[in-house]
């Protein structure tokens, strides 16, 4: 699983850089910063039954961080 930009407790301190958090975010399709929330709805859905037909694949979680610039 691919993980985008998400802050989370452990890196933090990161995103504290002047308008690193922003610069991110806007890069983003979701135009916003990922948390740790989100990463965790997809491990729950791929740890579900809902998931059970999925195989040998990679996730990207990342919001849409490497999809390149919006327009």
């Amino acid at each position: 699983m691919a993980e985008g930009r998400s802050r989370t407790a452990a890196n933090g301190s990161f995103f504290e850089a002047p308008d690193l958090a922003d610069l991110i975010a806007g890069s983003t399709a979701l135009n916003r910063l990922g948390g740790a929330d989100d990463v965790a709805d997809v491990v729950a859905f791929l740890a579900s039954d809902a998931a059970r037909w999925i195989t040998g694949q990679v996730i990207d979680a990342s919001g849409g961080l490497f999809l390149g610039p919006r327009a």
